[in-house]
């Protein structure tokens, strides 16, 4: 399971989310983000626990810091002692209240970290939650290159040294632009799409055998070049082989599933003299006319279908009064 220490998320997003710190003493060293689930206490601050999402970072907002300064020297003092039993990651103000002192020396003794920002609820809300999905979005490796092509994501898989980064190449100099060459990082949303980029800035390296190592953005522009694409097509490179069939109408559609998430892919042989470039760019524009509900191998069909039809009509017509 993937984890997040707390104070690598102060240090990680400090900035972005305009985070202060509020705890006194020193947070437990291995206090930890387990998942990406944000959650307001409410009803645990009054000592019902059964539905309370310790695990997830917990906010406070003007409604919760009021509840807490009120009740902290009455009976609810049991309750938050309870509360701050519960191996909870970090306390998050989203309001400028003062928290009352001794809350913040009970989550102290206990060694939960308390934060505040500035930002406003709603931006923030968002702001963590997109953060944190990213965080802890399922996440693979995929030997390939990925390329935006007409705005569609193709990722080229297939052996190595069949021509994988040649044929990205020749899409960049064409006008089409890299995400990354060699490895690519692909990373499953919310929404359940995949994310393809480079795990680091050597996105804009390639490896063209015989040539060596070349700069895609140097030499092309910053146009060449983008950080991430969503994963849209695979186009699966393989070597041309006499006796096998492949596909010659595509009506039928072939799925690859990379983390559950099923991709449309496209098994292209390659033989010599195949211009690969120019059928990569087919194949995104292809895939464009079918988004939008249009398929040339079912329309064909179609209009064959009703040629057949229209001819075996006539043949009944003429055939309709010959009794010999």
């Amino acid at each position: 399971m993937k984890q997040l220490l707390v104070m690598h998320f102060y240090e990680k997003f400090r900035k972005k989310l305009r985070l202060s710190k509020i705890t006194i003493g020193k947070v437990e060293s291995d206090r930890k983000i387990v998942n990406s689930g944000v959650n307001k206490p409410g009803l645990a601050l009054s000592g019902f626990f059964k539905y309370f999402k310790w695990d997830y970072i917990q906010i406070l907002t003007k409604t919760e810091v009021d509840y807490i300064n009120c009740n902290i020297t009455k009976v609810g003092k049991f309750y938050f002692h309870k509360l701050s039993q519960f191996k909870i990651p970090c306390f998050i103000i989203l309001c400028q209240k003062k928290l009352s002192a001794e809350f913040i020396e009970l989550c102290d003794e206990n060694n939960i970290p308390i934060f505040r920002t500035t930002m406003e609820y709603d931006q923030f809300m968002l702001r963590v939650a997109d953060f944190l999905d990213d965080y802890f979005a399922p996440t693979t490796q995929i030997h390939g290159t990925l390329v935006d092509v007409y705005g569609t994501g193709l990722l080229l898989m297939g052996r190595s040294g069949i021509g994988k980064s040649e044929i990205a190449l020749d899409l960049v100099e064409r006008g089409h632009r890299l995400v990354t060459d060699d490895v690519v990082t692909v990373v499953r949303r919310a929404n359940n799409f995949l994310i393809g980029k480079s795990q680091d800035e050597f996105n804009t390296f390639m490896e063209i055998r015989g040539v060596g190592i070349i700069n895609v953005k140097e030499m092309f522009g910053t146009r060449a070049v983008r950080r991430q694409k969503r994963v849209e097509m695979i186009v699966q490179l393989e070597d041309w082989k006499i006796n096998t069939e492949y596909d010659r109408l595509g009506i039928d559609e072939d799925l690859l599933k990379i983390h559950g998430v099923p991709i449309p892919r496209v098994k292209l042989p390659i033989n010599p003299g195949k211009n690969i470039t120019v059928i990569a760019e087919t194949i995104a524009l292809n895939l464009h006319l079918k988004i939008y509900g249009y398929n040339a191998g079912k329309e064909l069909n179609k209009l064959l279908m009703k040629k057949m039809n229209k001819k075996s009509s006539k043949l009944d017509n003429y055939l309709e009064f010959d009794y010999e």
